[in-house]
Order: structure tokens, then sequence, then C-alpha cells
């Protein structure tokens, strides 16, 4: 079984999952899964995916497991005896071959409160049943070769102590067992510089600090949910500020662009969040961007964090590092990079929200490629709605 645990998912389902709860008990939404890959055949997993769903199905959170929950600050007690009473439900996932050759269809489809969790474990078991299946004479001996030097880089000069990193891999690992094994490995070789992970199961068993806040699910949805289209990025910040109270204070910059982002995040937003994270785009040209904005509005960056998470790399993290250390506080995701780094090239799949309510979602960010709607009548609308350039024109 590859999935153990319904806390083996990242931090912000949950955040998010409070927020729908709360606020949004009756939205309904659909997903779809895509691989970016080219040329992967994913056909022969079907049944082997189907196999591993069944077994989630059957996972309920254990009372230890709500006891931990209870411990992170922004769960509110309503939130975790309800998650005392969940489950992953069947009649929600459609999965079988996809109309291209070798591809694999997923949709998940119903209620945002009890389809918010499949995400991540689904698509942990698709890596884990692709890997297993593909790359049977993987060398392990190999892979801990390149922690360890990723370890030495970020260990090498002192003038990167400050430079932390965190877990934020769980979606594309190559196995469970992998990504715990590098976990601990972190933890001895970086100490301190490890800064916690975006998974929840480890946190609690390794002791380390879970990590996260929203995903460009959230905002997609607030296309939908509030009260214009225009407005929904403001609607959506608003929303997380009544339900978390300045706690979780992370905005995602990205969901309709850096520009649209700027227009949105004003004053009251700069002073109310502690910083944004970047998920797409040129990091440094997003960073540059975002303290002159803080500047121009009066707010001091040097207490406002910039989070980095899009495809990162340790040499691409300790370049970030020495561009952007003195002038505001640093963090930063590596995924991939850390759980799948084993020599078989990384499978790049994702599942994201495509409808709300009944009408198409979707996120218009800075990086070609990274729009997914099937509706293009729709995206088109959205770009002139927010004055957005398709990426790379």
């Amino acid at each position: 079984m590859i999935v153990l645990s319904l806390l083996d998912t990242d931090l912000y389902k949950f955040s998010m999952m409070q927020v729908v709860l709360h606020h949004f008990p009756g939205a309904q939404v659909e997903y779809r899964f895509h691989c970016r890959t080219e040329g992967v055949d994913l056909a022969p997993c079907i049944e082997e995916v189907r196999e591993e769903l069944a077994q989630l199905y059957s996972l309920r959170f254990r009372d230890e497991e709500l006891d931990y929950l209870r411990t992170l600050r922004f769960l509110s007690s309503d939130f975790i005896d309800f998650l005392g009473l969940f489950h992953l439900n069947p009649k929600y996932v459609q999965i079988g071959a996809g109309e291209e050759p070798g591809s694999l269809d997923i949709t998940i489809r119903g209620p945002w409160l009890h389809t918010i969790l499949f995400e991540i474990p689904l698509l942990a078991i698709v890596n884990e049943v692709y890997f297993r299946r593909n790359a049977v004479d993987v060398d392990h001996e190999d892979g801990r070769r390149r922690l360890r030097d990723k370890i030495d880089l970020l260990r090498a000069d002192s003038r990167h102590a400050g430079c932390r990193i965190a877990d934020y891999g769980t979606r594309r690992r190559f196995s469970r067992d992998w990504q715990e094994e590098v976990l601990q490995t972190l933890l001895r070789g970086l100490g301190d510089q490890l800064a916690g992970t975006s998974n929840v199961w480890f946190a609690m068993r390794q002791g380390m600090t879970p990590l996260g806040t929203m995903a460009h699910e959230f905002l997609q949805a607030c296309q939908a949910l509030g009260p214009r289209l225009r407005d929904s990025q403001v609607f959506a910040l608003e929303t997380w500020a009544q339900e978390y109270r300045g706690d979780l204070g992370i905005a995602l910059s990205d969901t309709y662009g850096m520009d649209a982002f700027l227009n949105d995040f004003d004053m009251y937003f700069c002073k109310l969040f502690d910083g944004a994270r970047h998920d797409s785009g040129d990091p440094f040209v997003w960073g540059d961007r975002l303290l002159e904005h803080y500047r121009s509005n009066r707010v001091d960056s040097s207490n406002k964090v910039l989070v980095f998470s899009d495809s990162l790399d340790i040499p691409k993290v300790l370049r970030l590092y020495e561009h952007f250390h003195g002038r505001c506080k640093l963090a930063f995701g590596v995924g991939t990079n850390l759980t799948n780094d084993l020599g078989p090239k990384p499978l790049n799949i994702v599942i994201k929200m495509v409808g709300c309510n009944g009408q198409p979602v979707a996120k218009l960010t800075d990086s070609p490629g990274k729009t997914m709607c099937r509706d293009v009548g729709y995206v088109a609308y959205l770009r002139r709605v927010f004055d957005v350039a398709e990426a790379g024109s």
C-alpha cells in the first residue's frame, strides 16, 4: 500500500479545507489529471492505480493523527472533529484510459469539501506505480550520493548559513519510502537549515515543522464563488484573512500573473499578509518587483517573506539567496529535485481544478504551458478581465 495515512498530504490541503468547511461547504468542483511530460505510457498503470485507490478509500484519520492536528494553532476544533468523520469516497473519482495513446484520464467531481484531499495522494500513487514498473533497477546509492552533494553544497560556504530549505516534494516523489529517507538524511545533514516539510504525516513522524498556506485551487474556485470575477482575487485574500486573522499569511501571487496580483495586493494586503509565494515566471524579476511594490506602499520589506517554490534545485536556491539576502526574509520549497532525483526522468504530472459550481475556472500564470482549462473561450475572457497577456507572447 503506497499511502498509509490521510495525513500523507500537503499542509495547505488542510488549511484550504478548513476555509471550505467554514465558508463554502456547498461548493461543487471538478479536477482533471494531466501529464505534462511527453511520450510517457501510463496506460499499463491503470489497474494498479485503481487497486491503490481502493485501499486509499479504506483509510480514516486515527486518534493520534487528530491529536497531532489539534497541536497546530490555526486548525479549529470543529474542523478536526469533522475530519474524525471523514473518508474519501470512490463515487467522486473516475479513472481510465485517455483519448491519446498511453494517456491516463482521471476526473474528480463532487463537493469541494469531500474531494479536496484526493489530489496529493493520488499523484503520489500514480508516480510510485509508474516508477516501480519502469525503474526497477534504479541505483539508490547514486540517489544518496546526489543528496549528499546537495547537502554539502548548502553547507559549503558560511555565507549561506542562513539559507534554509523545506521539502515540497510529496506529489512527485519517487516513492513514499524514498521521501522518508530523504527527510531523515536532510535532518541529519542540514540541522537548522532544514525549515520543515509540506507533508503533514512526515512532519508528525519526524518531529518537523509542517509548512504551507494556500494553493491555486483556492483562488480559482473564488472565480465562481465571489461576487464578481474581476474581484475574485481580492475576495479570496479577504476570505483567507477572515478565517485565519493574520495567521498563515503567505499569499500565492501567480493565479492571474504578477501584474494582476500587484494591482490587487494593495497597502492593506501588503501590511496584512506576511509575504507572498512565487510559483511561475522569472523568480529574480518577481522578487525585485515585489520588494519595489512594498517600498512604493511604504512597507518595510525586511520583515516580509518571499517564498520560492517553482522548479528549484540547490544551485538556484543559492543564487536566489545571494540576490535577496538582507533585503527581506526568505524561504525555499524544493520539490522534485529532492524527492525524485535518482536518475530516471521525473514525471511532470498535475491534478488541477477546472470547474466550480458548474462554471469553468483557470489560472493564468507567468510561465507558458501551465494554464490548464478545456474552455479556451473562458481563458480568453479571463485574460481580458484581468488584462493579462498570454505567457511567452
